[in-house]
């Protein structure tokens, strides 16, 4: 039995399916992976992206933080690709209980998963940060000011986004853990596990089915029940 038959019969088999996925779930919607080589490094910004989408970076040049988030991080026009729109059917069908993504850019709720963890936020909810009023992604994308300012009192709107130096929304981590640890299921896909506390998410899987997904190796594939190393497109599209 091949690797990707032995997940088909394990999803089959199951009623109570997490997924946990990374940057790789969007990459075949076209949205680019800033971590990876042919990513987003050198493209005519004088700081790695690491730096750009910093707390401090934020706070001490705005306007230079815009420039990249507008240009790199509001991929309006991608569309969900098979990954989501199967994790979606599997979800109506009442199997998958969960969606827990490290990506902000909402193709998880644009295929229809209704329940979606959003551990580093998304480009879609925007505040003020004076009054509070929200503003969706398209206001941010066509603001003809270079520090987009709330329409109703002045302020400076930042995105609901986790930077770097930020902490993880309470409430979502604990969401996540609890589905997590009482998945039957859990499907990682997408993610090199390298970026804490969300790879840790990991240890509170209590369950026998543990798959990895992923093109690359993983430090985490010793601890998997399976391990498939190709895109998710490829594994998703047979379900």
């Amino acid at each position: 039995m091949t690797n990707i038959e032995t997940f088909l019969q394990m999803a089959a088999e199951s009623d109570n399916i997490v997924f946990f996925g990374g940057a790789g779930v969007s990459t075949e919607s076209g949205i680019p992976d800033f971590r990876s080589v042919d990513g987003l490094y050198n493209q005519k910004y004088d700081y790695p992206p690491e730096t750009i989408l910093s707390h401090s970076f934020y706070i001490r040049k705005t306007e230079e933080f815009y420039r990249f988030y507008r240009d790199k991080m509001l991929c309006l026009d991608a569309k969900p690709n098979t990954t989501h729109l199967k994790l979606a059917e599997l979800e109506q069908a009442g199997k998958l209980k969960a969606v827990i993504t490290q990506n902000i850019d909402g193709l998880h709720q644009a295929a229809g998963s209704k329940k979606v963890l959003e551990l580093h936020g998304s480009v879609h909810r925007n505040y003020c940060q004076k009054c509070g009023k929200g503003f969706g992604a398209e206001y941010i994308l066509h603001s003809e000011d270079k520090i987009p300012l709330c329409d109703a009192c002045g302020g400076k709107i930042k995105p609901d986004v986790v930077l770097y130096e930020e902490g993880l929304d309470q409430q979502t981590m604990e969401d996540a853990v609890f589905y997590i640890s009482h998945a039957d299921m859990l499907i990682i896909g997408g993610t090199s596990l390298a970026v804490y506390p969300a790879a840790g998410l990991i240890n509170y899987y209590r369950g026998n089915k543990l798959v990895l997904i992923n093109k690359s190796t993983t430090p985490m594939d010793g601890r998997a029940n399976l391990v498939i190393q190709a895109g998710l497109g490829e594994v998703f599209g047979k379900l």
